[in-house]
C-alpha cells in the first residue's frame, strides 16, 4: 500500500464573489494549482465569512451552498456547489483542536469556500468541511490552531485558507474597469511576502503593529486571519510559493500563498 502523500496548506485570495462565475487569471490559477496536487481525501477550509464567537466545524454529510452577500446578479444567487461534507473528518478536526470545538450541522459552505473551490475542484467530488474563525481569539491563538491542524496534511486533507491579505472595501474601485493598486496596499503585500520568504511569521501574527499600511490593508481581521491558519500549519521542509498574485480594484490583494 502506498503512503498517503503530504498535501500543502494554501491561502487563496478570493476577492469579489463574482469570481465564482468568472474565467480569469485568478480562477484559472486556482484550478491549475489544485490540478497539480494529488486528489485530497477532503478539504478543510477556513473562510473569512464564518466569523463567530466560537470555534466550530461543519459536520453534515451534505452542506448547503450559502449565498452570504447582496447586490450581485441573480445568476450568482442561483449557483450551487454540491460538494459532500465529511462528518468523520469533522470529528478528526475536533480531536486535534479539543472538545470545545462544536460539531455544526447548520452552516454549510459560504462563498469564501465555494467561490474558490468551484474552480479548484469543479466536479464537486472532494468532501469539504469548514472551520469557523473564533472572533474572541487573538491572532497568536489562531496561528496556534493552525499548528494543531498541520497533522491533517499527512492524512490526505488539503488545508485551505480563504480571505485576502489586503481587503479594504471602502477603497475598492467599484464599477471602474482598471484601478491602480494603492501604494499602501502594495507596500503591505510586499512586507508580507518578505516575511514569508524569510520564514519569519511573528511579524505577520503581530500584523496590527505594522503601522498605517497594515491598518489600511486589514481594517477588520476576518479576511486576514485565514492566512495565519495556513502559516500555522507549516511542516518541516516546507517552502513558500505564490501561485497567484495581483491587486483587484486597487485595494484587494489576490495573492495566494502555498506551503509545500
Amino acid at each position: 500500500m502506498s503512503a498517503t502523500p503530504r498535501l500543502p496548506a494554501i491561502f487563496f485570495g478570493h476577492g469579489n464573489p463574482m469570481n465564482a462565475l468568472a474565467d480569469n487569471v485568478y480562477t484559472r490559477a486556482w484550478r491549475q494549482t489544485c490540478a497539480a496536487l494529488p486528489k485530497p481525501r477532503a478539504v478543510l477550509c477556513v473562510s473569512a465569512h464564518w466569523y463567530v464567537p466560537y470555534t466550530a466545524v461543519t459536520a453534515m454529510p451534505k452542506p448547503k451552498t450559502i449565498h452570504d452577500f447582496g447586490g450581485f446578479p441573480r445568476e450568482l444567487f442561483e449557483y450551487q456547489y454540491p460538494a459532500p461534507g465529511s462528518p468523520d473528518v469533522a470529528v478528526e478536526v475536533r480531536e486535534l483542536l479539543g472538545p470545545q470545538v462544536r460539531l455544526d450541522d447548520v452552516w454549510g459552505l459560504d462563498h469564501g469556500a465555494w467561490g474558490v473551490l468551484c474552480h479548484s475542484y469543479p466536479d464537486a467530488d472532494v468532501p469539504v468541511i469548514q472551520l469557523s474563525i473564533d472572533e474572541t481569539l487573538t491572532a497568536q491563538q489562531h496561528y496556534e490552531l493552525g499548528g494543531k491542524l498541520a497533522a491533517l496534511r499527512d492524512r490526505g486533507i488539503l488545508i485551505v485558507g480563504s480571505g485576502n491579505i489586503v481587503h479594504n472595501l471602502h477603497a475598492y474601485g467599484w464599477g471602474r474597469r482598471v484601478v491602480e493598486p494603492y501604494d499602501w496596499a502594495v507596500r503591505f503585500e510586499q512586507q508580507v511576502r518578505a516575511s514569508l520568504l524569510a520564514g519569519d511569521h511573528q511579524p505577520l501574527i503581530d500584523y496590527e503593529q505594522l503601522g498605517k499600511d497594515a491598518a489600511l490593508s486589514a481594517p477588520t481581521p476576518e479576511h486576514y486571519l485565514p492566512l495565519l491558519y495556513v502559516l500555522g500549519a507549516r511542516l518541516p521542509g516546507d517552502t513558500v510559493s505564490f501561485p497567484v498574485d495581483g491587486v483587484d480594484g486597487g485595494s484587494i490583494s489576490m495573492l495566494s500563498v502555498q506551503l509545500s
